[in-house]
């Protein structure tokens, strides 16, 4: 297990290039506000390839054009917990969860038909459903300021997503 993990440190320090320079001291970080970095960096992950996969693959334009948003703000979101990262020594994983890798690929096997559309949406809805519930624990339970503080400035913008996907319905803002 130390093996797998040191692996994936490495590979995530190579991959987004967090190389923390030699002066940078380690900010000691609570249990549950590395689990949150490391998790919302992993959602922001599964959330840029959805919304990629979007892009291409929606049938309608609104899904389209939901993808491409999130695509923008989960990058945005992205690059302020890698810096928290940095800031904290937390290495952070180089992919999605297999949970969330599977359900992109279950959607994406529907590329070109009618169901992509629904299939999407049920995904996204539930993916920002269970990312509101991560920053809502993170803002009750948070011991880092910064942390807790990047918890609050996500909350809107994955509320705003919530509601462009609600109920399978597409809905631009």
């Amino acid at each position: 297990m130390r093996k797998r993990l040191l692996g994936v440190a490495a590979a995530a320090t190579v991959v987004t290039g967090m190389c923390a320079p030699a002066a940078l001291a380690a900010v000691p970080v609570g249990d549950q506000d590395t689990n949150f970095v490391r998790s919302a960096h992993q959602g922001n992950l599964a959330e840029i390839a959805a919304g990629q996969d979007a892009q291409k693959s929606a049938m309608t334009p609104c899904v389209k054009a939901v993808g491409a948003r999130l695509v923008t703000d989960h990058q945005k979101l992205d690059r302020d917990l890698k810096a928290l990262a940095v800031k904290s020594k937390t290495v952070l994983p180089a992919a999605p969860t297999v949970e969330q890798q599977q359900a992109l690929r279950g959607v994406t096997e529907k590329a070109g038909t009618a169901g992509y559309d629904a299939a999407w949406l049920k995904n996204q809805e539930a993916a920002h459903t269970q990312t509101l519930a991560l920053i809502d624990t993170q803002i009750r339970s948070g011991t880092d300021a910064a942390v807790t503080n990047a918890a609050k400035k996500a909350r809107p913008v994955v509320a705003l997503h919530l509601d462009m996907v609600r109920g399978g319905t597409c809905h631009t803002m």
